[in-house]
């Protein structure tokens, strides 16, 4: 089949990648030119385990092409997948205006059927906006050109989205036009050989259905999240508690893991958005999501707390060692990342930092400019020299067993503050460290 992405972001080009590996010729188009000549010339701009080599194989094989030219973008796909930034807006909405402007695009253009797809998170009501705006491009033109709008929503985890768009838990697939669901039924039927994923809905709750999911995982790590706090003042343990809970089948394990708050490019921006469509659309305050937006706002704070209650509110003189930048780890994506909250708050006390991101040392400094406070480490155990603690932000698994004894030796003090649980507290204590984990 013959597919076009508007945007190569993660969503797009993991999608577009994905979609060549079994066989459909695609196209991703991007009106950014330095991010298509990256493309071009054999790299990604992006970091996500497996997409680079997966993108150089369907580029070689002639089932991978990129562009800028809107117009052959438009001509090429049968199926547009509109896979655009939704950033969120002043007031916490939406921002819709790539995911439109791409329509009209599509609408000022095209010439033959078109099935056009919403891969982007958007809120409800948006596929019948973009319904709308292809109308009013095709009425411009004088033409009556057929054309179906279908929501698709993605459930990609960054660090490990190549798997999960191969090998999807569920595909939902929003929409009436049953030209379009037999489109998306064939396109989709590679990925599901050994039984039936594909979930066909009305086009408005496959809208929901993306930001119910992920709202119901922020609250699951908010709810964590103060449950560990909690767990802590009466000198109980969040892990226990987590496991006692989570072998109960109807809660389950998955992201009941306490930390420093979540972050990224979906959970705060979907939240946000979320609550923002009740008030707007349905005049409905939401009063567990707006307490889970608090409650992370709040946990981010949580390791500048213990480390001051340790060194004192007054950092001046003091260093610290910094394991982990990105959001999480296997990405290189620093939105809301718990260690820029981290890093604010102790820069603001006086403290200087020195940094280690197996991946997002790049745009951590991108992000954070010429911070002349901030400096980085080739390696973990670099950052420990003259520091007054060690903060673990980020769990990769290169931080999972260390070298104690020369974090010690290496350490002015043996501090550690340890934002994701990754160590047995009564071992690093009986190893001689001050050990704040969260909820232990």
């Amino acid at each position: 089949m013959k597919v076009t992405v508007v945007g190569t972001g993660y969503v797009g080009l993991v999608s577009g990648a994905c979609l060549a590996e079994v066989g459909n010729d695609v196209l991703c188009l991007d009106v950014n030119p330095e991010k298509i000549r990256i493309l071009e010339s054999g790299g990604i701009p992006i970091f996500e385990p497996g997409l680079k080599e997966m993108v150089a194989r369907n580029v070689a094989a002639g089932r991978l092409h990129f562009t800028t030219d809107v117009a052959r973008a438009v001509n090429h796909g049968t199926i547009q997948f509109i896979a655009v930034g939704t950033p969120p807006d002043e007031d916490g909405s939406a921002d819709m205006q790539y995911v439109l402007a791409a329509a009209r695009n599509i609408g000022r253009l095209m010439t033959d059927y078109k099935v056009v797809v919403d891969k982007s998170t958007v809120p409800v009501g948006t596929a019948d906006k973009v319904h709308a705006a292809i109308a009013d491009e095709l009425a411009k033109r004088g033409v009556n050109t057929p054309y179906a709008v279908v929501s698709n929503p993605e459930f990609l985890k960054e660090g490990a989205a190549v798997d999960d768009f191969m090998k999807p838990d569920r595909i939902i697939v929003g929409g009436s036009d049953e030209q379009a669901i037999f489109l998306m039924r064939a396109l989709y039927a590679p990925f599901q050989r050994n039984h039936e994923r594909l979930l066909v809905t009305d086009v408005r709750s496959a809208e929901l259905i993306k930001y119910a999911a992920n709202a119901m995982l922020a609250t699951r790590i908010s709810f964590m999240n103060e449950l560990a706090n909690l767990a802590e003042k009466l000198g109980a343990d969040i892990e226990m508690v987590r496991q006692g809970i989570g072998s109960d089948p109807r809660i389950g394990y998955h992201f009941l893991y306490p930390g420093a708050g979540y972050g990224g490019s979906c959970f705060p921006k979907d939240v946000k958005a979320l609550i923002k469509t009740a008030a707007s659309d349905a005049d409905l305050d939401l009063k567990v999501l707006s307490a889970v937006e608090s409650a992370n706002d709040a946990q981010k704070q949580v390791l500048a707390r213990k480390l001051k209650q340790r060194l004192g509110a007054d950092l001046k003189g003091r260093h610290i060692a910094l394991w982990g930048l990105a959001f999480k780890p296997n990405t290189d994506d620093m939105r809301e990342a718990p260690s820029l909250s981290f890093l604010e708050e102790v820069l603001a006390a006086g403290a200087t930092v020195t940094a280690y991101d197996p991946a997002a040392m790049h745009e951590a400094q991108r992000v954070l400019g010429d911070e002349p406070r901030v400096s980085y480490a080739k390696t973990p155990n670099e950052t420990l020299d003259g520091a007054d603690a060690l903060v673990i932000v980020t769990e990769w698994k290169e931080f999972r067993s260390p070298d104690f004894d020369l974090i010690k030796e290496r350490l002015k003090q043996p501090l550690i503050v340890d934002g994701r649980n990754l160590y047995d507290p009564a071992f690093v204590r009986r190893m001689g460290f001050d050990y704040l984990p969260i909820g232990r």
